[in-house]
């Protein structure tokens, strides 16, 4: 059952424009111009009830725009938009009620406020029973474990305290659909991993869908069973993560540092950068043995540190664009 569905959705912004120099400045101001910039183009795609959902791309791809039409705080130019059975350009009152959000820096939470208050506020705003309400916060209380959290004031809070009661205050009115934009950003490995089990627990005992947007590869990875990748407006892949893993996430990046220089050869191992004694080498996994690599690696010199690590979700992206731009048209499969 499809609980999102957006079909040739367009964009457009007008941008005021300005000639160079004084009198440039002047005529702007007298006589201003405006250029036309397309932020969503043709963009089509549905989510089932109960998924979970990575939307992803470069800074500028046209993520949020679509999200705030979605959300109903952008109208589109042109396109259909339904979100749990609504048009949210005309109904976004009533979606709300559906909805929860999680975005960036924008905290639902009252900073000088312990989260107890914060609740209380939110359910008097969703017009939520008092028995009702209560009950949600003690089921809340428990699922993200923030029991000893309530009455601290928000601003006293851990960043990773605070997603917690973020998303916790997110569906406190128990939507269908939750937005999470960038939920571990800034957050340690254990935090991160706690924030996903979280996720993983409300989607799974709740069926909530959740829209993710990320720039970490561990969270499409861990919690997604499929991805949209977005850039310049438009769709270029649309497909099952085991797929994106397969043909995308197989490269591993690793940083090793030796307690002298060291002379590693090219063919041996695939060096992208070399510093006195330190190594960056990426590996392959799809037809490389990873523990083969570093036991080679190791057996080079002393070893004074190494990490492992995904390469940048960006490189991964800009690499799906090319290829796409090489043939007629982008490799959309809706």
């Amino acid at each position: 059952m499809e609980i999102i569905t957006v079909r040739n959705l367009y964009k457009k912004f007008k941008v005021k424009t300005k000639a160079p120099g004084l009198r440039g400045s002047l005529n702007s101001i007298i006589s201003p111009k405006y250029r036309e910039v397309e932020a969503v183009r043709d963009v089509s795609f549905t989510v089932e009830k109960g998924e979970i959902l990575a939307f992803i791309g470069p800074n500028g791809a046209g993520k949020s725009t679509t999200i705030k039409m979605m959300t109903g705080i952008l109208h589109p130019t042109d396109g259909h938009i339904e979100v749990a059975g609504m048009n949210p350009a005309k109904e976004r009152k009533r979606l709300s009620y559906q909805i929860g959000t999680v975005f960036g820096q924008k905290s639902q939470l009252w900073f000088h406020l312990p989260p107890i208050d914060s609740f209380n506020l939110l359910g008097n705003i969703y017009d939520m029973d008092k028995n009702k309400l209560k009950k949600r916060i003690n089921f809340l209380k428990e699922i993200f474990e923030i029991e000893e959290l309530m009455d601290i004031p928000v601003r006293k809070l851990s960043l990773g305290q605070r997603i917690r009661c973020e998303i916790a205050a997110s569906i406190l009115h128990e939507p269908d659909i939750i937005f999470l934009d960038e939920p571990t950003i800034g957050l340690d490995v254990v935090v991160k991993q706690n924030i996903r089990d979280l996720i993983l627990r409300l989607n799974s005992e709740e069926k909530t869908t959740i829209f993710l947007t990320s720039h970490d590869s561990g969270d499409i990875e861990q919690l997604c069973k499929r991805a949209i990748i977005i850039n310049h407006g438009e769709i270029v892949l649309n497909e099952s993560i085991k797929d994106l893993k397969h043909n995308y996430l197989n490269k591993k990046v690793i940083d090793i540092k030796y307690d002298c220089h060291i002379d590693l050869l090219q063919e041996e191992f695939n060096v992208i950068k070399k510093k006195d004694s330190a190594l960056k080498v990426e590996v392959d996994t799809s037809n490389q043995d990873i523990e083969a690599v570093l036991n080679c690696l190791i057996n080079k010199g002393k070893v004074k540190d190494i990490t492992i690590s995904d390469p940048p979700l960006e490189d991964i992206i800009s690499h799906i664009y090319k290829a796409n731009r090489k043939g007629d048209g982008y490799a959309v499969n809706s």
